[in-house]
């Protein structure tokens, strides 16, 4: 699933000497005799704000609401920039910079992910650019540009191009004469938080909160001096923790210039053995699930409550990962979903769930690295997931690992969650195209070792281009028959069609390519189920239980005016 989201950063002054050798000290040498004063050239500055995005997108306006400020991946400080083109929208971020006329300027930024272009207009000379293809590294872009004799701003821009993939910009530099509005001061390091107290514990996590710093962008939190956790907010969850047992617990906050001193330790007790959460409420033999969003990346952002009643199963996007492998926790990101409380979401969850509704954690997204790998890493990812149902109360967990799984081990972690939750544990999983072409694939395989205890698999059906069918012919996406000719292969390749789910995008915006009409979503299900509305591929035979549909996201959903669920949900609840 793809995420979306300002840093000040102090350049080292490279001074322009007047003069050279001897010629130089005898010129000062002269001056000072004669009472005159020499005045040196002023040093060039970066001239650009919010180089860095460590203030969001402050100072920057980006087309179509496409750019956000994210904490990962970055080259230098907390935050990049984030820009995810669409169809009609090459994601352009772009800032006046005050410049100095008849004056030359280096103009240069770090990107990394699709195409990505840097360039500058209005400069009354020539206007300059340059680009790259995309890379899965940080790289430099640089050029130069001269300013005519009356040019005292410029507009520069990144941007990507047309429904390719997002791009990321970092420390974005416009070097040369300060254009009047001065070079940004460096940030400070901040001082150490107060107020650390703690909060709820379950038996393998405590729940830790305390005051916000000023300055800071971030905060680390330690269990007995050793780093657990970060936090960008003022709250986290220490997980993997041992029952009935106590630690000690400290914080320090963090921004670009570098780490306060810690906190004042504090002493909290795990919970004893047997206060895990009880079975959640049963998923519809037909469901549809949605994707809710942690943060904010240009669409509308919601509590846990304003997702419509069409949705049968929410995932909660995303937990994230800890220096330990395979461990994961999980941090509301307050700020950037308009002060949405750490109390109202879990007050939220309960309410979702009396209404009927599963609420689950999602492990992964497009940015997200959680690695399984081994008998530790396998037994620290069951823990943490555990330890996060019982402390938020979540009906269970979605494994959306873009950047590959490990089939025995995440089968390991799986079981070993499933034993510790029982049988009301949901389990769903959300692979791209390629991961379910075949049953040999990590994926696919995982589906398989686990199919007993397996709520359903949905997979990302963007994205993706073209690929293989069940009939061994290539089909598009963004047909009926991409969809159909798709989904036939899990169907075939072992999984019980109560465990298939078609994903999509809930609107343009919500992916690079593959969006597709909730009229195709709907005809591809009644080809499925009832072997009506097929497209030129038609199934050998019907499979009544599909289990539904899934979308990326709710939050994309509700800024198209919910036409995906308005449509889809109610088509799901009258399939066979």
């Amino acid at each position: 699933m793809e995420r979306s989201a300002g840093r000040s950063r102090r350049r080292r002054r490279r001074s322009r000497p007047l003069l050279g050798g001897t010629l130089a000290v005898a010129t000062a040498a002269a001056l000072t005799v004669t009472g005159l004063v020499s005045t040196a050239q002023a040093a060039d500055i970066n001239n650009a704000k919010n180089a860095g995005f460590e203030s969001g997108l402050a100072n920057w306006t980006c087309s179509g609401g496409s750019g956000a400020a994210v904490s990962s991946p970055v080259r230098s400080g907390t935050s990049a920039l984030k820009a995810t083109p669409a169809g009609q929208d090459n994601a352009k971020c772009s800032q006046s910079v005050k410049v100095k006329p008849n004056s030359t300027y280096a103009l240069s930024s770090w990107v990394q992910g699709g195409y990505a272009y840097l360039g500058v207009s209005g400069t009354g000379t020539t206007d300059v650019s340059t680009w790259t293809p995309g890379s899965s590294s940080w790289t430099k872009l640089s050029t130069s540009f001269k300013t005519g004799a009356n040019t005292t701003s410029v507009t520069v821009y990144t941007h990507g191009w047309y429904g390719q993939a997002a791009y990321f910009a970092d420390d974005i530099e416009v070097t040369g004469p300060d254009g009047g509005g001065g070079e940004e001061p460096g940030p400070v390091i901040p001082a150490a938080p107060a107020g650390l107290t703690a909060g709820a514990t379950t038996t393998s996590s405590v729940a830790l909160s305390w005051n916000a710093v000023s300055g800071a962008t971030g905060y680390k939190v330690y269990r007995n001096g050793v780093q657990a956790t970060t936090s960008t907010g003022t709250s986290a969850t220490v997980t993997g923790l041992t029952a009935d047992t106590a630690y000690q617990f400290s914080v320090s906050a963090t921004n670009a210039a570098g780490e306060s001193v810690k906190s004042a330790a504090i002493s909290a007790r795990t919970a004893k053995e047997g206060t895990g959460p009880g079975p959640g409420p049963a998923v519809p033999k037909h469901a549809v699930t949605g994707y809710w969003q942690n943060f904010n990346n240009g669409a509308a952002v919601q509590k846990l409550t304003d997702v419509p009643a069409d949705y049968d199963i929410i995932a909660v996007s995303f937990a994230d990962a800890t220096p330990t492998p395979g461990q994961v926790t999980f941090n509301l990101d307050t700020a950037g979903l308009n002060g949405y409380t750490d109390a109202q979401f879990r007050a939220d969850i309960k309410t979702k769930q009396a209404q009927g509704k599963n609420v689950i954690i999602s492990i992964g997204g497009e940015l997200g690295t959680v690695r399984v790998d081994n008998d530790a890493s396998a037994t620290a990812f069951a823990n943490s997931v555990y330890a996060l149902m019982q402390d938020y109360g979540f009906n269970g967990v979605d494994i959306d690992l873009e950047n590959g799984l490990n089939a025995t081990y995440m089968t390991k972690a799986l079981r070993q969650l499933s034993a510790k939750a029982g049988s009301g544990l949901v389990i769903t999983m959300a692979p791209q195209t390629i991961d379910m072409q075949s049953t040999s694939g990590e994926y696919f395989k995982t589906a398989l070792n686990i199919k007993d205890i397996l709520t359903v698999v949905n997979m990302q059906y963007y994205n993706s281009g073209s690929m293989l069918g069940c009939d061994g012919k290539v089909y598009s996406q963004g047909s009926v028959d991409f969809l159909t000719a798709l989904a036939c292969i899990q169907l075939e390749g072992g999984l019980d069609p109560s465990q298939v789910g078609i994903g999509v995008p809930a609107s343009t915006r919500g992916a690079g390519s593959g969006y597709v009409s909730p009229s195709i979503v709907n005809a591809a299900l009644d080809c499925l189920t009832k072997g009506t509305n097929c497209g030129s591929f038609k199934p050998s035979k019907t499979y009544p239980s599909l289990r539904g549909a899934m979308t990326w996201s709710t939050n994309w959903d509700a800024t198209a005016g919910f036409a995906w669920s308005k449509a889809v949900g109610p088509h799901v609840r009258s399939l066979p």
